[in-house]
């Protein structure tokens, strides 16, 4: 990839802005994850995003953006051996990064599009994540997987997101929804229609990028 060095430095800037650790091995692997996210694209069109700038600062600086409120999140309540579950996870946003960036996390990535999936499996072996998993599946068909957090970036409304994804998170887990503007709207749905409850709109900070950017946190009424 073109300015190799330049999109090293704009990455090592960003983590330090997030308060990340990022070591240079990992800056790498991103790159390298990158480059090939713009390879695939030529052939399967697997997003929208063709230039590296855009790809650099809308998908890596926006997953990296929720590394550390998710490492709080599993801190504080001591989970040792993290479960997360990326749903709707395109080309593995958030999921491989996250993988990259916490090797102990075992990431499951989920998408109903085989090409989708296809790509990240490759990405597992090519970046060498034994930690990050690909499965083509619509998420409401599979067996719960007791996660500890369920991340979505752009997957689809609060509503949808806690009826689809709701049962596979862990008594005490969360879902943990991406998203731009605060969804007043959808949060007013979502808690007419189910059990679960925004605990917390987190505001996200996302490095070179001037739009903005939340964390909606869900959990089941009752739970802390």
């Amino acid at each position: 990839m073109a300015n190799q060095e330049h999109y090293r430095q704009r990455l090592v800037a960003a983590a330090l802005e997030l308060n990340l650790e990022l070591g240079m091995e990992q800056a790498d692997t991103l790159l390298a994850y990158m480059a090939q996210l713009q390879r695939w694209n030529r052939t399967y069109n697997l997003t929208a995003l063709r230039e590296p700038d855009q790809m650099l600062v809308q998908h890596l600086f926006d997953s990296l953006s929720v590394v550390v409120p998710l490492t709080e999140i599993l801190d504080k309540n001591t989970v040792l051996n993290p479960c997360i579950v990326d749903v709707g996870s395109g080309a593995g946003l958030p999921g491989v990064v996250l993988a990259v960036l916490r090797p102990h996390w075992q990431v499951h990535c989920i998408d109903a599009v085989e090409k989708k999936m296809a790509f990240v499996r490759q990405m597992a072996a090519v970046l060498r994540l034994s930690n990050l998993h690909a499965v083509h599946a619509r998420i409401e068909a599979l067996p719960p997987f007791n996660a500890d957090i369920i991340v979505s970036r752009a997957f689809a409304s609060l509503l949808d997101f806690a009826t689809l994804a709701g049962q596979h998170v862990d008594a005490r887990g969360q879902l943990a929804a991406m998203k731009g503007r605060e969804p007043h709207d959808e949060v007013v749905t979502l808690e007419q229609q189910t059990e679960w409850r925004v605990r917390q709109i987190q505001p996200l900070l996302v490095p070179e990028l001037n739009a903005q950017r939340c964390l909606v946190w869900l959990s089941r009424q009752g739970n802390p």
